[in-house]
């Protein structure tokens, strides 16, 4: 799954739903933003694979639908939760893995526009973050 929303992300949401993913790489104080549809957009394609997949006697079709609602649901508690913070929780982490994926987000974040984009994925970060993340543990330890 986190190839293909990789794809999606880079070739979709950055290509031609640009206009509907705009307002997330746009700050605000908004709830809720346009990017928040996608929900929408991925969890109709998830249902149909389930109930197909139900109907059609539990064949591969139910677990492809399984796949995306559970990354539908990690994506809300690592995107929305630990990267955004839309939640209270995770604001003073010190591990490593979610310092890296804070920090590869942010990155991405810094193109305002759809063009010239970095770290699309969600889960997977590049080693380049979790080496600077655990720099930063170390130096912010040995004061």
């Amino acid at each position: 799954m986190e190839g293909f929303a990789w794809f999606l992300h880079k070739y979709v949401m950055h290509g031609f739903l640009w206009g509907l993913h705009r307002d997330h790489h746009v700050p605000h104080n908004k709830k809720l933003e346009r990017n928040d549809f996608f929900s929408t957009v991925f969890g109709i394609p998830s249902w149909l694979f389930i109930m197909f997949g139900i109907m059609d006697g539990l064949d591969w079709k139910l677990y492809v639908g399984i796949g995306i609602t559970l990354y539908g649901i990690c994506y809300f508690f690592v995107h929305e939760v630990l990267i955004h913070q839309r939640l209270p929780f995770f604001k003073h982490t010190e591990n490593v893995y979610f310092m890296a994926l804070r920090k590869a987000h942010k990155v991405h974040h810094k193109h305002l526009g759809p063009e010239d984009g970095e770290c699309f994925g969600m889960l997977l970060v590049p080693r380049k973050y979790f080496v600077e993340a655990a720099g930063y543990l170390k130096r912010k330890k040995g004061k």
